[in-house]
């Protein structure tokens, strides 16, 4: 750490804990918003992305709501609710709207680094099963976003759109399946590492790594006083900010229970960890290229839907199937095995016991997928992979998520999927909690935290239109201007160089 950041009397306007997605995410939308901020990034690890940004920790579905069957739940009344796949997308969109410019300005040289076309597949099998995608696709189809959806059940379409799934299955086997040809695989560790290039070279921002932050505390005039310790030397320093921003993955919640901020009780994290069966097999690997989401079990949590998967990861392409649940008590992968019992506070602790009696048919399905032999894995396979065989998978552990857990007055406590933003009511503590569908609507839930952090400059008029010019649609929705939004859409394909002509 360089002695001037090791300063306490320098004040800067945002310190970012983690160095992951979110926190670079927004460091590089404040920087373009406004050059002359004062920003700081700390990382615990000896490089950034490591932890759920990483590759290998994270679906890189680009969760764009094209493929994921829960987010599209079929209601009491048989009708299919599409509202969180319809903003899944708006929001991934605006992710999109956000790198090309970043590409049109020359900030970012190749978008292939980190993004690339691949046909997003939503498949099922049995009679009940098709009439629900069947439903879903023509309940999808009416909104603007999804036009181009394609279904089909005739099995030499299906054969067309994934030959290695089709092998091997009996001409009498009743399936269906969705097709997105306009599906992304996104790498978002190499995001990462490309946003903090931008950070070091056009804007004087380095992360400091190696470095975790030990406390938050609030002064006597309102800023922020953040204690850090390097963990190469143990040497301790303080610096002073007037935002933080915690973006820390699952060591997010721990890092908010000491800011103080009342904003804090009631929110507790359940841990789940992630396995991947990966191919070994070239061959394989080179008959797939889709991502082809299922429908998880009827226990089983979403984060944990299988799909079988086209990954591009250190320039080579990958297949991957699963994710296969498990449990740690650890809040990150590189962290401790007390993290979730030193989370337990007074303040959070009837959350806890509310999640834990509401969701013990969770608790028994981690269990199973835990005493999962490598056999029983390949079973699962097979469901995609007729054929499969043992010899050409490796298992493989991916990240670890913490899922949010929430005050809820009829049950004390519920476990929620997804991300959500919680703040200090002046806005000068944001922490984000929570996992999927995240990294990939990062720039929205950005703009979330810009309008806590930064309110009266949201709302200026030199801000809004920098933002205009950066995210088209950031304060917009699709069906206000669909003819502009389809002209955004092409020209996002063409920053990017993504291929939708299959």
């Amino acid at each position: 750490m360089s002695k001037s950041s090791q300063n306490s009397d320098e004040i800067y306007d945002l310190i970012c804990v983690g160095g992951g997605i979110m926190s670079s995410t927004l460091a590089v939308m404040v920087k373009l918003l406004n050059p002359l901020y004062k920003i700081a990034v700390f990382e615990r690890l000896d490089a950034v992305g490591l932890e759920s940004s990483e590759a290998w920790n994270n679906a890189g579905t680009g969760h764009s709501g094209f493929c994921e069957l829960n987010y599209t739940p079929e209601q009491a009344d048989g009708s299919i609710d599409i509202t969180k796949a319809v903003n899944t997308l708006s929001q991934f969109e605006r992710s999109k709207e956000f790198w090309s410019y970043l590409v049109k300005e020359g900030l970012i040289g190749d978008a292939e680094r980190f993004i690339k076309s691949c046909p997003h597949h939503s498949w099922v099998t049995g009679q009940e099963d098709v009439e629900f995608l069947r439903k879903r696709y023509r309940a999808l189809q009416r909104t603007p976003m999804f036009k181009s959806m394609q279904f089909s059940e005739d099995k030499q379409v299906l054969k067309k759109w994934f030959p290695l799934i089709m092998r091997e299955r009996d001409e009498d086997e009743v399936m269906a399946a969705t097709r997105m040809e306009m599906g992304t695989e996104v790498n978002y560790g190499a995001l990462t590492q490309l946003y903090f290039d931008i950070l070091k070279k056009e804007f004087n921002t380095p992360v400091i790594l190696h470095t975790e932050v030990l406390s938050i505390k609030r002064q006597k005039d309102g800023n922020w006083k953040i204690g850090v310790r390097s963990r190469r030397d143990k040497k301790r320093s303080y610096l002073v900010a007037k935002h933080v921003f915690i973006g820390a993955g699952g060591d997010a919640l721990p890092l908010l229970q000491k800011t103080g901020i009342p904003e804090k009780d009631g929110f507790g994290g359940f841990p789940v960890s992630g396995q991947w069966l990966i191919c070994k097999n070239r061959a394989l690997v080179n008959q797939h290229w889709a991502k082809v989401y299922s429908k998880e079990g009827p226990d089983a949590p979403p984060m944990s839907t299988p799909h079988l998967d086209t990954r591009y990861i250190e320039g080579r392409r990958e297949l991957l199937f699963g994710p296969f649940a498990g449990f740690s008590s650890k809040f990150l992968k590189n962290g401790s095995y007390t993290d979730l019992f030193k989370s337990i506070k007074l303040g959070n602790i009837k959350s806890l016991l509310g999640a834990f009696w509401h969701n013990l048919d969770l608790s028994k399905y981690l269990i199973s997928q835990v005493m999962m032999s490598p056999k029983d894995r390949v079973k699962e396979l097979r469901e995609f992979v007729k054929d499969a065989k043992i010899e050409d998978w490796e298992l493989r552990i991916a990240g670890q998520r913490v899922q949010i857990i929430k005050k809820d007055k009829q049950q004390w406590g519920k476990l929620q999927f997804g991300t959500e933003v919680v703040h200090s009511k002046d806005g000068t503590i944001t922490a984000l909690l929570g996992a999927s569908p995240g990294a990939s609507t990062a720039v929205h839930i950005m703009l979330e935290v810009l309008s806590y952090v930064f309110p009266d400059q949201m709302d200026s008029i030199e801000w809004q239109q920098k933002l205009d010019e950066m995210i088209p649609f950031w304060n917009r929705e699709v069906d206000t201007d669909e003819e502009q939004f389809k002209a955004t859409q092409a020209f996002c394909s063409e920053m990017l160089k993504l291929d939708v002509s299959h």
